[in-house]
Order: structure tokens, then sequence, then C-alpha cells
């Protein structure tokens, strides 16, 4: 029971709920999922089951895709359409002639400061436990890269006042969107709010199918559980190292090994003679290869 699961996360449930179901359809002993969703949110939600759980940090890296919608006119205590409103603008006339120009301001790297509503930890205190006592702490800026942000079309976008501007937008990993949709909207000179989220997915399964969480548990007690995607596939841009018997041995019992040089030093992929991937290593760029994550 080692492998990757793609989830379609249902809207109102957290990531946390989400992978407990998961978990307990498959039987699993260990479950971790690669990056959290709000329950406002639905979309990929990659799990990791079994010794797969050992790679959860190195896959939450990638690059992510989101299509979201913003309510502008008023701003919430939590940046999306679960929160209170603190906050009314009125939204410029014309803004939609100057949308374009802010878009291209948006693109690339840059600091963004996470919301107070995050898991992000104050002194060992989780931000949003902050928010919910009513506290506000200066946030330092993170640094962030937005790949591509685009206006997807909407019925409201040509009227004077509209409700709503969907987006679509690949942004790397640590990157708000309710930050981001907050700081859109002040860009075109309101505020906003997210009223609708949805992760299309996350690098490297752009292409992969996703399971909705019923259709998952429906399967699964009928004994034709979804087969789970190969850990090492989830890291295709690490090189692959391949061991004798003999190297495979001693990089098991956590000593090092020289191999052939691979193109730089770095992580790759160790795998057995047999083709078994055996987790992650480092390379020194120069034939030396120690153990770093051992998948079993």
């Amino acid at each position: 029971m080692n492998g990757i699961l793609l989830l379609d996360k249902p809207l109102g449930l957290s990531s946390n709920a989400a992978l407990q179901r998961v978990r307990r359809a498959y039987g699993a002993d260990k479950a971790g999922h690669v990056g959290s969703l709000d329950p406002l949110a639905t979309g990929m939600l990659p799990i990791c089951l079994g010794e797969a759980t050992k790679l959860a940090g190195a896959i939450v890296g990638g690059h992510k895709c989101y299509r979201f919608s913003i309510a502008l006119g008023a701003r919430t205590d939590t940046g999306d359409r679960e929160g209170a409103v603190i906050e009314h603008a009125p939204v410029p006339q014309g803004w939609h002639m100057q949308l374009d120009a802010v878009l291209t301001r948006f693109h690339g790297r840059q600091q963004q400061v996470p919301p107070m509503y995050s898991a992000i930890k104050r002194q060992g205190q989780p931000l949003y436990k902050l928010a919910r006592a009513g506290v506000e702490v200066e946030r330092a800026p993170r640094a962030i890269e937005i790949l591509s942000l685009r206006a997807l079309p909407s019925p409201g976008v040509a009227t004077p006042e509209p409700v709503e501007i969907s987006f679509e937008v690949v942004c790397s990993k640590g990157t708000y969107v309710r930050s981001l949709a907050e700081d859109l909207a002040r860009a075109l000179g309101t505020v906003g709010h997210v009223s609708a989220l949805r992760r299309l997915y996350v690098q490297p399964f752009e292409q992969a199918p996703m399971f909705e969480l019923e259709t998952l548990e429906t399967a699964c007690r009928a004994g034709a559980a979804p087969q789970l995607i190969p850990a090492d596939t989830a890291l295709p841009e690490l090189p692959q190292v391949h061991l004798t018997l003999e190297q495979a041995a001693r990089v098991q019992h956590g000593q090092a090994v020289v191999v052939a040089p691979v193109q730089a030093a770095g992580r790759v992929r160790l795998y057995d003679p047999s083709g078994r991937f055996m987790g992650l290593g480092e390379t020194d760029g120069q034939g030396g290869v120690r153990p770093r994550r051992l998948y079993v």
C-alpha cells in the first residue's frame, strides 16, 4: 500500500478530513497530503500512502495551478467568502480597462505577505488561532513566483458594476491565493475576497486524473481500489542512479557508495538492480552517493 492518490477534494471538507477518509478506504497505516486546501477550495490534493509519505516533503515544492474568483467591493477577515465583511469599497467604473496592465505587474518573482488565516506559526502558535482570537500580528513577506496569471471570460467583466472576476494562476510553493486576490482588488482600486477556489493541478501531475472521494470509497468497498501512482514518478526532475547489488545493500544500511558520476551534485532517485525504487540520495557530482530518504 505504497504510492500516491490524486484526490479531487470536495467542497466543505478540510484537507485532513479528506486525508483520513482516503487512508481508511485503503486501510493504510500511514498517510499524508501534499499541500493543504481550505474547506472552501476544491481540486487536486495529492495523498501519499504508506512509504510514499516519506517523499511528501519533496513533492510539495512543485508549481501549482489554481482557478479562482474574486468578489469585488467587499473585504473579509479571512480573505474568502467564509469570513465576515470588514470593509466595503466602491468598484471604479472602467476597471476592466486597466485589468491587463494590472495583471502584468503581478507576473514574476515577488514578495507576498501571508494572510493571518494561515498555518504559519508565530512563536509556536498558528496564525489562524491568533486571528480567531482577534489578534493580528505583523507578518514578514515571503518570496513567491507567479509564472502565469490571466483573467477568464466572465459575464460580469463587461458590466460597470461587476460582482466577480475569474482568474487562472500558475504559481510557486507558498503562494496564498487569498492574499493574491486581495492585492489584485487593491490594484484595481477597490477591495475584494476569494469567492471560489479550485486547484487544477500540482506539478508534476498536470495531466493525471483525479478521483472523487465518494467514488473512491465505493470502489474500495467493492475491492476495486484505484491503482496508486508510484512515488518515484512524482519526482521526474531528479536523475536516476542504478546501484549494483552490493551498493544497494550498503545504501540500505545508510552507507555512502561510489558510482559513475551523474551530471551535477544534488538529489537523485536510487534504484536496486531489479529496478525497484529505493528512495532518495544525494550525489556530490563526482561519483559519491549517500542515502537521504530511503523508501523501504
